[in-house]
Formats: structure tokens, C-alpha cells, sequence
């Protein structure tokens, strides 16, 4: 059952245009000063620069000021503009009951300080209003996003989206930000699931739809801290804290129906690619042996690179595992012709156990070389251990054919 049918809410507007395209709900709690400025720019907005029908919905969750007496004159005064009104506090609460009684097939919303530049709104739902994208975030995060806010909020932001692909290995850049869109048909079987009617119901939300295989489509955005906002950084911090625990659980214990959702809104899997003829024995070693040499040369400029600030061993050590990781992957694709991210995983634990014996084998011939020589030139330690990898790289094909090339065959 939706959690918005817990609070009592009132429609003090007629019903929405039943020919909108689009329906931007406005959230509000006691903002009587900045509501009716932002719902007039808006409205100026959409009527000049936005080619569907739209309606923006006021959606006020127990304000104790004259909020609600505002956003009924904007309603009588504007055309599309309508109000609901809700006893019980909360940003979700508010979204969930304006966003499940909403008759538009693209459903939106934004804070009510738009802090978000208004240009980002048709890039934001034109993905959802073409069907390409399911749901639709502004992100501050993206590299050509331009922001303008305080060291505070800045850390506080990436701090928690580094903290969600952490916790609950999401993909979407920036949870939080204030500007987002769904499809109502996606809306309407997800809103159910979201149990949260405060702060963390983007979170909430976002989170289900990439775990249902939905597309969530970015857009960057140009956004400006509102200097005046009233929200209470540590009480959300730790609601959002309690939220992502909670979430977490329930996806650890099975208890959201996610393969019933993926099965219901998730995309139809591409099409596999023709099968591969599997390469013979020669053209392997030409191929194993061309990624073999560039892996060397590698291997010998980072050793070379590092040599110095951390000395033989450790520089070995640091060279040998990046190019073994490298070395792992692109055998895996040119060498044995094998795509994809099954048995990935596996290819690159026989991978890492080459490097092992790899590393054994260099770091020895180092070890011996220093224990018989004193002061060894640079030349002379470079020379050891090309011979010592070449001896390496022979136990890592036999290692990886093993392993890749019958599984490919």
C-alpha cells in the first residue's frame, strides 16, 4: 500500500489536465516568501521554452504559515498550476500523493529554491517523454555539471554518494540533488515499495530502479546553493543513515520483489553476438606473445619510473601487479577472444596466481643478484629480470590457456 494514503490529503485545485504531458510537483513546507516567485518563473518557463502541455502541482505538507493560502492564489491565478495539501509533514510523503494521483505519463519534481537552472528541465524528461530512459536525475557531479556552494555541502554531498556506491554499490552519480523525473507508468509500480516519506525517498527510489534494471538517465547541471535553506544537515545525515540500513537489509534478506519488478519493467537482454571461431594454438602464442612484449615494456618503465623512490623490491612489486592485471585482460580479450564479464573473475584469479609466480620468480632473481653482486648497475638488474620474466610469461600462458581456452572451446 502506498504510504501516501496515510496522510490526509485535500486537492484545492481542479484535477489535473487530463492532456498534460508533464506534471512538475513542487514540494513546500513553510515557504511562503520564496513560493510564489519560484511557481511564476516557473510557469514563465515552461509556457515559453517547454512544447507539451505541463502542470505544476503545489504539493504542501503541513505548513503552519500561509503557504497554502499562496499556493491557492497561484492556482486561481495560473493556468495548469494546482495545489495538494497534506496533514503530515515530509518531502516524500508530498511526492509520493501528488505523484500517484497524477494522470500525466511523466511525472517531475523540483525544490522550490530552484536552485537548479530551469534549462536542465527539457533535457531532463525528454528521455522519459521518448520512452529511451525510465527515470531521470539532474546530477551536480558530473564533470561539466557547474556548481556554486560552499566547502561544507560540497564535502557532505560526495561523501554520501561515495558512501552509497559503498554500501549499496549504486551507480547513479548524485542521489540527492533536487531535479528529478520518472515515467508514471514506472511511478506506479514502485512508489509502493518506498518506505520512506522524508529526505531519503530519492534515495529509496533511485536504488529500486537500478536494482529492477531500469535506464536512469544524467543530466549535468548548472546549480546554486540557496543560501537560505532550512534543511537540518545532521538530523537528515543520520535519517539518511538509518535509510541505507535499512535498504540494505532488505536487499540482503530477499525481502523487496526485485526479480519480480526486473521481470515486469526491466529491458529485454541484447542480442549475443555472433559465436567466435576459437583462435588455434599459433595465431595464441603470436597474440599472447604481442601483449607479452607490451606488457614488458611496461612492467620495465614503471620499474624504471619507481625505481628510485621505492626502491628494487618494492618497485617490482608495484610494476608486476598493474601490468599482470593488464596483461590478464587483454589476453583474455585478443589472445582467447573472450567477452563479456562472465567467469571474469575467475580469469583474473589465474591471473593474479601467474603474478604470484611471476613475482616470486623476479623478486628471487633480484634477491640473488644483489646477495652475489655488489652495487649492481641499472643495466645489469634490467637484464635479470627480463630473463626472469620471460620464464614468467611462459608459465602465464600455460596458465591461461588452461583456464580460458577450454572454457572458450
Amino acid at each position: 500500500m502506498s504510504r501516501s494514503r496515510e496522510a490526509h490529503a485535500v486537492t484545492r485545485a481542479t484535477p489535473a489536465t487530463p492532456t498534460a504531458v508533464l506534471d512538475v510537483v513542487v514540494p513546500v513546507h513553510n515557504e511562503e516568501v520564496d513560493l510564489g516567485p519560484c511557481v511564476r518563473r516557473l510557469h514563465a518557463h515552461l509556457s515559453t521554452h517547454f512544447p507539451y502541455p505541463f502542470r505544476i502541482t503545489i504539493a504542501d505538507n503541513a505548513s503552519t504559515d500561509s503557504t497554502l493560502a499562496v499556493a491557492e492564489a497561484l492556482a486561481a491565478e495560473l493556468p495548469s498550476v494546482g495545489v495538494r495539501h497534506l496533514d503530515a509533514k515530509g518531502r516524500g510523503r508530498a511526492l509520493q500523493a501528488a505523484w500517484s494521483e497524477s494522470s500525466a505519463p511523466v511525472l517531475a519534481y523540483m525544490d522550490v529554491d530552484l536552485s537548479t537552472d530551469l534549462a536542465a528541465l527539457l533535457p531532463l524528461v525528454a528521455p522519459l517523454i521518448s520512452g529511451h530512459s525510465d527515470l531521470a536525475i539532474g546530477t551536480r557531479l558530473a564533470r561539466t555539471a557547474r556548481v556554486v556552494r560552499g566547502a561544507k555541502r560540497e564535502v557532505i554531498s560526495r561523501a554520501y554518494n561515495l558512501l552509497l556506491r559503498g554500501t549499496l554499490a549504486v551507480r547513479f552519480s548524485d542521489a540527492q540533488c533536487g531535479f528529478k523525473a520518472i515515467r508514471a507508468d514506472v511511478a506506479a509500480s514502485l512508489l509502493p515499495l518506498v518506505r520512506d516519506t522524508g529526505w531519503f525517498f530519492d534515495t529509496e527510489l533511485l536504488v529500486l530502479a537500478q536494482r529492477a534494471g531500469l535506464r536512469i538517465h544524467e543530466v549535468p547541471v548548472d546549480w546554486v546553493d540557496d543560501p537560505d535553506s532550512r534543511v537540518d544537515i545532521l538530523a537528515t545525515a543520520y535519517a539518511d543513515l538509518r535509510g541505507i540500513g535499512r535498504l540494505g537489509r532488505a536487499l540482503l534478506t530477499g525481502a523487496l520483489p526485485l526479480a519480480e519488478l526486473r521481470e515486469q519493467l526491466g529491458r529485454a537482454p541484447l542480442a549475443a553476438p555472433p559465436a567466435r571461431v576459437p583462435v588455434g594454438l599459433p595465431r595464441q602464442l603470436a597474440r599472447f606473445a604481442a601483449v607479452g612484449v607490451a606488457s614488458t615494456l611496461a612492467y620495465l618503465l614503471l620499474f624504471v619510473a619507481t625505481r628510485g623512490l621505492l626502491g628494487a623490491q618494492s618497485a617490482n612489486l608495484l610494476a608486476l601487479l598493474l601490468t599482470a592485471v593488464a596483461n590478464t585482460a587483454a589476453n583474455r580479450r585478443l589472445t582467447f577472444g573472450i567477452s563479456g564479464r562472465r567467469h571474469a573473475g575467475r580469469h583474473h584469479l589465474q591471473g593474479l596466481l601467474a603474478f604470484g609466480l611471476g613475482l616470486a620468480l623476479t623478486s628471487g632473481a633480484l634477491a640473488a643478484l644483489h646477495a652475489t653482486t655488489t652495487a649492481p648497475g641499472r643495466p645489469l638488474e634490467l637484464t635479470v629480470l627480463v630473463g626472469a620474466n620471460l620464464v614468467a610469461t611462459v608459465l602465464r600462458f600455460v596458465l591461461l590457456r588452461l583456464g580460458m581456452h577450454h572454457r572458450r572451446t
